[in-house]
Parts: structure tokens; C-alpha cells; sequence
């Protein structure tokens, strides 16, 4: 899958593993799916999963990974994933944003993904398909890319990677769980948290005021094709000027998230959330207790993680240079698992129970 800040691969067992141990039912719902890493991992554990997000490249991740089942999509994606490789390079649009107004990628590989995504445009595939053959797209572009794995700028110098040729694989695909069909869909997190009932949620939010739409607008706008105007060095879309997530606003933050834990439809929750974050562990673990007229049980279980690759790098100024020192290398990711207790009387001590630390 493609490079991403937040990802939880290293933590995909654990959670995985959380979800089986807690669940009373079949169906998740993962309100800020990502790259639907996480929706991936429980479909193939056999859950029926609710995917949701805001951007319309995650909610293509999500479409792909999630909703499409491979028995319905394998075949005819793997010929039209023939036919689009063999495509010769048209520059358009993409080539002159993010290969000569930008340096994002090498322009004969930009010439490729317009060549393909005008190709996809013009099939009129339906939705599940289609987001297949996009998000087969969008990985071949991650593969060549020349970023340290965020798109608010590029690499001065070409990454390696960048030189290698642009190639679509067929991405891994599960077949539909016994528990039934998986869906997707492109919501705010709040609407959906009120519009859709399951057995547990799964909450990993934005915790700092990065956008995800801005540090990924290359994907947003492949997805999209809207060929929108664009600012600055890194030729953002002119929408990320606008669209602004209240997650992404500390004062806005605790606001947020008690209004959308207030609104989930589910019996138990999960919450992923970071030492670095706008909430300590303190106050996550407060709000989660006071859940269900403080009737719910929360146990908190803490990992040790690395830290994302720009601080793995450092701190550079524009023209390359490495400024600042970095504090810390290591960080500590939480699970907060909120149960609601029916019958429970709520009480002073909130039933909050924790592990230790696990390396």
C-alpha cells in the first residue's frame, strides 16, 4: 500500500488481535480509514467492515481494499491492467503539475499516469472497478515517487526509486468475509458515526494540525481528475486552503472528539491515538469513561513505536540543508478499548483499567 503518515502496519496484529478478543459481532466500523490498512486486515480476519473517510483517494483505497470482493473484480481488472501498461506516455495535466511545476516525479513516468488516467476516465467503469484500476494507479505512482513519504515537498535531489519506469500491479484483493459484504464510503466521521450501527468502531483520528488532504493532495487529485488550481512549491490543490478538519485544530480537538464518541452506534470502541497527540492518555481515558452515562469500562494498552520517516531523516530548510536537531526517535501508540457495561451504576472510579507498556 502507499506510503503513510500514521500507518498502522507495525500495529495491524495488535489491533487485529484487540478487535477478535472485544468484538460481540461481525461488523466493524473503521470511521478514518486511511489507507484501509486496518478495514483490510479485519475483512480478511473475516469481519464485515464499514469503511469510511472524508477524501475521495482514501475512500478509493477503501473502495478497493474494503468493498470490492476479488471473485467479482480479479479478472477483468488483471485485463485491463494489461492493456493500461502497454499505454505509450501522453503529458497532460499531471506531467506539467507535478513533474515541471514540480518535482514529485520523473516526467516520462507523469506522462504515463496521464495517459492511464484519462484511459480509466474514458472506460466508465463502475465504482468498485474503477477503484481497483485506481488505486493500482496511485501504488505504481508511490513506487516512483521522490518524497520522504508526505507530499508537502520533494526531494532536491531524485529519490532512486524515481528513475525505475511506472508499472500497475493488481492490488491485493480479499474475497467477500462470510459475514457479509464490506462497503465503503465518503463521509465526514461524525455523519457517519450517526448513520451507521455495528457490533465495534474503530477511531484512529488525525492528532496534529497536518491535514491528511494536504500531505497527500497528489493522491486527491489523481482520484479526483478535477484539475484543480494549485499554490506554492509543492502545487497543492487550491481546496486545502479550505477544507479544514476541526481534528486538525488543537483548541477545536476535544470538542470533536467527544461529539463523534458521543455519536458512534456501537457497544464497544476502539481508539487508536499517539503519546504526541492533542490529547494525553489521561484525558482520552477520561472522555472514553464518561461514555454511556459513565457506565463504560476502558482498558488502555500502550506500544512503543518508531517514529515516522521525516523524523527518522531530520530537519531540512528548502534548500536541503539539515537544520534543528531532532528530539526523539521512539514514541508510544495507545488502544484505548471503551466497553459499555449495560446495568453498570456510574461511579467515581470509571471502571479505567490499564496494561504496561508492551516493547
Amino acid at each position: 500500500m502507499i506510503k503513510y503518515l500514521g500507518s498502522k502496519r507495525r500495529l495491524l496484529d495488535r489491533i487485529g488481535d484487540t478487535v477478535e478478543r472485544v468484538a460481540g459481532g461481525p461488523t466493524v466500523l473503521d470511521l478514518f480509514s486511511g489507507t484501509s490498512r486496518v478495514g483490510h486486515a479485519l475483512k480478511q480476519r473475516g469481519f464485515r467492515v464499514i469503511a469510511n473517510d472524508h477524501n475521495a483517494y482514501a475512500h478509493a483505497l477503501a473502495r478497493c481494499y474494503v468493498e470490492a470482493d476479488r471473485e467479482t473484480m480479479e479478472h477483468e481488472a488483471r485485463l485491463l491492467i494489461d492493456e493500461f501498461n502497454r499505454l505509450a506516455g501522453r503529458p497532460g495535466y499531471f506531467t506539467e503539475t507535478f513533474c515541471e511545476r514540480s518535482r514529485f516525479f520523473q516526467p516520462r513516468n507523469g506522462a504515463r499516469i496521464d495517459a492511464i488516467r484519462e484511459a480509466i476516465a474514458a472506460k466508465g467503469l463502475p465504482p468498485d472497478l474503477e477503484a481497483v484500476l485506481l488505486v493500482s494507479l496511485m501504488e505504481a505512482a508511490d513506487r516512483v515517487d521522490s518524497t520522504t513519504g508526505v507530499q508537502m515537498a520533494y526531494l532536491k535531489h531524485w529519490a532512486p526509486r524515481a528513475h525505475n519506469d511506472l508499472e500497475l500491479r493488481l492490488p491485493d484483493l480479499l474475497p467477500r468475509p462470510a459475514a457479509g459484504r464490506c462497503e465503503a464510503h465518503c463521509l465526514d466521521a461524525p455523519e457517519a458515526a450517526r448513520r451507521f450501527a455495528a457490533d465495534i468502531a474503530y477511531v484512529d483520528p488525525p492528532y496534529n494540525q497536518h491535514s491528511y488532504l494536504g500531505n497527500y493532495h497528489v493522491w486527491e487529485t489523481l482520484v479526483r481528475w478535477d484539475k484543480p488550481e494549485v499554490y506554492g512549491v509543492a502545487c497543492k490543490r487550491i481546496d486545502c486552503r479550505e477544507r479544514r478538519s476541526e481534528f486538525n485544530s488543537r483548541p477545536r480537538f476535544a470538542a470533536a472528539m467527544r461529539g463523534l464518541l458521543e455519536a458512534i452506534r456501537a457497544p464497544v470502541i476502539v481508539v487508536s491515538f499517539s503519546n504526541e497527540g492533542w490529547l494525553d492518555r489521561d484525558a482520552m481515558e477520561s472522555m472514553l469513561a464518561g461514555l454511556h452515562g459513565g457506565r463504560t469500562q476502558v482498558t488502555t494498552i500502550a506500544v512503543d513505536h518508531p517514529r515516522y520517516v521525516g523524523a527518522q531523516i531530520g530537519i531540512h530548510n528548502p534548500r536541503g540543508e539539515k537544520v534543528g536537531t531532532v528530539s526523539h526517535l521512539r514514541n508510544t501508540e495507545y488502544l484505548f478499548v471503551a466497553a459499555d457495561r449495560p446495568g453498570a451504576d456510574a461511579g467515581p472510579a470509571a471502571s479505567r483499567t490499564t496494561t504496561p507498556a508492551d516493547a
